[in-house]
């Protein structure tokens, strides 16, 4: 597996440390692990606020955990690919025939572990449909989804469910936004999804 910033010697204790003292000054924590699989989609909701990657950081610090995200293929070019890499990203290059999906999906494949952090909104402003890429990967790659909501009433990551796409994608979604219903991430004035939506 590929050296991250995750997984970098030192390092990563370090920022463990710090992403640690982070959450228990700020009175954050963090319900339940992840599950010990090799491959899934990770989403968290809602995503209400720019805070919302500090957490998202200390979150996979505490949990110990080698995440990858999606990037713009540019970003990965020479002089500063390098830390792109490093930072756990994936390059999306859009100018290819394939998809954003099916890039993911052939990357997961190519991959002995694959932990894909995706927010399912895809801004930290309201929406009222999410964008289904993360739906769409774990169906096409065959791996789950992994749920981590962001209860900021409650100061509260709770982290774990783990879902598995069926032949229903209607009502699979439905089920997997069932998880975030009433939920308030860390900016209390936006508002949330609700079934209803």
């Amino acid at each position: 597996m590929k050296t991250t910033i995750f997984n970098t010697p030192i390092l990563s204790t370090v920022l463990r440390f710090f992403a640690n003292l982070f959450l228990r000054l700020f009175g954050w924590r963090v319900e339940g692990q992840l599950p010990d699989l090799p491959k899934f989609i990770l989403i968290g909701a809602p995503h209400t606020s720019n805070w919302d990657f500090v957490l998202f950081l200390g979150v996979i610090f505490h949990l110990k955990a080698n995440v990858k995200f999606m990037g713009k293929a540019e970003l990965f070019h020479n002089p500063f690919g390098w830390f792109f890499y490093w930072c756990g990203g994936v390059p999306v290059d859009r100018k290819k025939s394939q998809g954003l999906v099916e890039q993911m999906v052939e990357a997961s494949k190519k991959s002995d572990k694959f932990i894909l952090t995706i927010a399912p909104e895809g801004t930290r402003h309201y929406v009222s449909e999410w964008k289904l890429g993360f739906y769409h990967i774990a169906k096409n790659a065959g791996i789950p989804v992994v749920i981590a909501i962001v209860d900021g009433k409650a100061k509260m990551v709770r982290i774990g469910q783990v879902f598995h796409p069926t032949e229903n994608m209607d009502a699979d979604i439905k089920t997997i936004k069932n998880f975030f219903e009433g939920i308030v991430g860390v900016n209390p004035r936006k508002k949330y999804i609700t079934l209803e939506d």
